[in-house]
């Protein structure tokens, strides 16, 4: 029953990052989460959210604390600062009350948002040489201006 595999011979290590974890209506959570996997929380959590995939905050969900994941839907209610490395989403009927930072932000009109907003450029890498793209650019642009003057 526990010892570690599924019935199709896995073990348990190697299924658990493509899973989703779930926090369902009707439950409290206090605590911080950690998740590698996809998590949603349609419940309430009193905890801070630091997960490597994407966070789902269902329409009746409710988070009091800070989260921190690849990507974020947000339905419900989060007091606390919101940071994503890719696409937030603030969809209808939403509240947000904390600052956020993302790459790609996307707010619906009858989503509900109070805090600052940070837009963190997304980082590419030269495929010649593996450094950042933006950071040459910059470069770029900086001997332009030198050899104008």
């Amino acid at each position: 029953m526990f010892n570690g595999k599924t019935k199709d011979g896995m073990s348990v290590e190697a299924s658990v990052g493509t899973s989703t974890s779930l926090i369902g209506a009707g439950t409290t959570m206090k605590g911080d989460i950690t998740s590698n996997g996809d998590l949603r929380i349609d419940g309430a959590l009193v905890g801070n959210i630091h997960c490597s995939a994407k966070v789902v905050i269902g329409a009746n969900g409710v988070v009091q604390g800070d989260i921190n994941g690849q990507q974020a839907d947000i339905m419900g209610k989060v007091t606390g600062t919101i940071k994503v490395k890719d696409l937030l989403q603030l969809k209808g009927g939403s509240q947000v009350n904390g600052n956020i930072q993302a790459t790609k932000l996307q707010i619906e009109p009858t989503a509900n948002f109070n805090g600052e907003c940070h837009m963190t450029p997304a980082v590419e890498t030269n495929a010649s040489n593996g450094k950042p793209a933006a950071a040459e650019f910059k470069r770029e642009i900086k001997h332009a201006e030198v050899a104008t003057a």
